[in-house]
């Protein structure tokens, strides 16, 4: 009964962490509408595929005991393919200067997780052990996952709008930290449970800062949209001024 509770938290964390990842795709379609990446982040998708990396590693039998964390390896492999896309996407469409950035943050990702699985693979030599360091440096990742939209947050905070932290990017991140944290607690494997305990308080916040400054925004858009009506009004006055 426990295992079937268990497996069935793990589905509903692979339901909300999908919705997650799928998430920014509203985000990336303004960004190819507009061509242009304006003032979003590139590092909350590059720290996510590092996190999808290192818990796909985890969940394989070669660290895992058997295919008991296959939830995990489920999820996380689309994961993948879904923050390659999105960060394709935003080199693609980001200026000479972000796409440094790109590169200087996606190449020491890439670095650590072959790191990971070089010594997991070959230093360690049975599932506890693999499990600790690969869980280990996944908490990191994962604290750093849900941990990364702290620098969109500094962005609300002084413009007081939340125009660039997607709501549901942000209430997705708390439902999945929620259910994750669960699975591992209820597997009494701290080392899955452990990142989630720290992210579920920052997803929070994210949607305690959004309830906010939600207004604001709402109130800047109207404005704006008050006074592009405005000068469309005045472009048909001086038109009909012109022509009279």
């Amino acid at each position: 009964m426990g295992d079937r509770f268990r497996l069935a938290v793990g589905v509903m964390g692979n339901a909300t962490s999908l919705l997650l990842f799928t998430a920014p795709v509203l985000t990336f379609s303004r960004v190819i509408k507009k061509k242009s990446t304006e003032e979003f982040s590139c590092i909350p998708y590059i720290v996510s595929l590092l996190n999808c990396l290192i818990y796909t590693w985890y969940g394989l039998p070669i660290v895992s005991y058997k295919w008991e964390n296959f939830p995990l390896v489920t999820i996380n492999s689309l994961g993948i393919l879904l923050e390659i896309s999105f960060i394709v996407i935003y080199f693609w469409f980001a200026t000479a200067k972000a796409k440094m950035k790109v590169v200087a943050v996606v190449i020491p990702v890439l670095l650590l997780f072959c790191a990971t699985v070089g010594i997991s693979a070959f230093v360690f030599h049975d599932h506890h052990d693999r499990k600790v360091f690969v869980g280990s440096v996944g908490l990191v990742a994962c604290v750093a996952m849900y941990g990364s939209p702290l620098v969109v947050m500094k962005q609300v905070i002084g413009t007081k709008s939340v125009e660039f932290m997607p709501f549901y990017l942000s209430f997705f991140s708390f439902m999945a930290t929620s259910l994750w944290m669960a699975y591992g607690l209820l597997g009494h494997d701290l080392l899955l449970a452990s990142p989630n305990i720290v992210a579920t308080p920052l997803g929070i916040l994210q949607l305690v800062l959004y309830c906010k400054y939600r207004k604001s925004g709402v109130t800047e858009e109207l404005n704006k949209w008050d006074i592009e009506q405005n000068a469309e009004k005045s472009k048909k006055l001086q038109l009909v001024t012109n022509k009279s």
